[in-house]
């Protein structure tokens, strides 16, 4: 739609993970030196993690773009939701596979026999899992044992774990050592900072021939980053409505109003109306006083009762040492009375 109106190509701000756009920050070009490192070795497992939009995939499309496809057989999985039993079915499937109706025992063969095939073919098998966050640890222990099919000199089948940061604490919890020891590179891939967005925008927008048309003001670029907090995928949602609008209001120059502006009208997309919260609250609300009134009527009565109770017995125990206070000093007087009359010669009777 607006492609044409600013005489570009193709959309520059698609949500879809594009190696064609693929954008070298610093945190980039350290992630894909890790992941060429570890698959120069042509095994073990590759660990890559980043917030949800960070470009993980699209920094493993660009690897595998670089990569001749007759010298690598790619399986990818993205449903993660996975018990152990499906995870060995699953890697089957991925690889193209029949797996339907088969025992555990017939995939592994299966398995095994089409990795060894590729080897004889010159071919490396490269599985890779994204969202590995959401796998089990039984089901990551299912994938290491699949590192196991080797040759006498090399393993056939090497896996990328593609994840968000919480999959981190699943790589060291007990359990895990085994997994850890088979590592070969792991990088944890960051947001990219104010320039480097900037640059960003400006590198997706060059890609489809862009020309300065629409232009972005300084302002611009820092809202842009403020709202994305550096992360690709919130970046590309947002440049695009951007880019939307100045189609429609016939605009060919972003300040930073026109930003923040596009920024209200998505957080006003994804906050409820105003009626549906008052609903939510007085629900919230119903939900409290149910206990007493829907779910077991006389609950908050018998609550209410208790609590009096209580607070009567509390007062009764308060009363009873107030009332002994006056009795204990008094005891309290005479015993110093007493002990200081014992201490006194004249009173005690005793002369030098």
């Amino acid at each position: 739609m607006y492609e044409t109106y600013y005489g570009l190509s193709d959309k520059p701000f698609r949500l879809r993970p594009d190696p064609h756009f693929f954008f070298a920050s610093k945190g980039h070009k350290r992630a894909m030196a890790y992941l060429e490192y570890g698959l120069s070795h042509g095994e073990g497992f590759i660990v890559i993690t980043g917030e949800v939009g960070a470009g993980k995939t699209t920094l493993v499309r660009n690897l595998f773009k670089q990569m001749p496809s007759e010298q690598i057989v790619a399986a990818h999985i993205v449903n993660t939701h996975l018990d152990a039993d499906d995870t060995l079915r699953t890697v089957v499937a991925a690889f193209g596979l029949p797996y339907e109706n088969a025992s555990k025992t017939a995939l592994l063969e299966r398995l095994e026999q089409f990795l060894r095939a590729c080897d004889t073919d010159g071919k490396r098998a490269l599985l890779v899992v994204d969202e590995a966050q959401n796998l089990t640890p039984r089901a990551v222990e299912e994938l290491r044992m699949l590192s196991n099919f080797q040759t006498d000199d090399k393993s056939l089948l090497q896996t990328f774990l593609l994840g968000q940061p919480e999959f981190r604490t699943t790589l060291h919890s007990a359990g895990m050592q085994q997994l850890r020891q088979r590592i070969t590179a792991s990088y944890h891939l960051g947001p990219m900072d104010g320039p480097e967005t900037q640059a960003y925008v400006e590198h997706r927008l060059h890609t489809v021939g862009w020309k300065d048309d629409p232009s972005f003001s300084d302002g611009a670029h820092a809202a842009i980053y403020d709202y994305s907090g550096g992360i690709p995928r919130k970046t590309n949602a947002l440049c695009d409505r951007l880019l939307l609008m100045g189609y429609l209001e016939e605009m060919h120059a972003f300040t930073e109003a026109d930003v923040n502006e596009v920024v209200r009208d998505i957080r006003q997309e994804y906050e409820l109306p105003p009626e549906v919260v008052r609903e939510q609250a007085a629900a919230a609300l119903a939900g409290v006083t149910s206990l007493g009134t829907l779910d077991n009527p006389g609950y908050l009565d018998e609550r209410i009762l208790k609590m009096e109770k209580s607070m009567a017995s509390v007062l009764a125990i308060l009363k009873k040492v107030v009332s002994t206070l006056p009795a204990l000093s008094h005891q309290v007087s005479d015993h110093h009375a007493s002990d200081y009359r014992s201490s006194d010669p004249h009173q005690s009777g005793h002369h030098e």
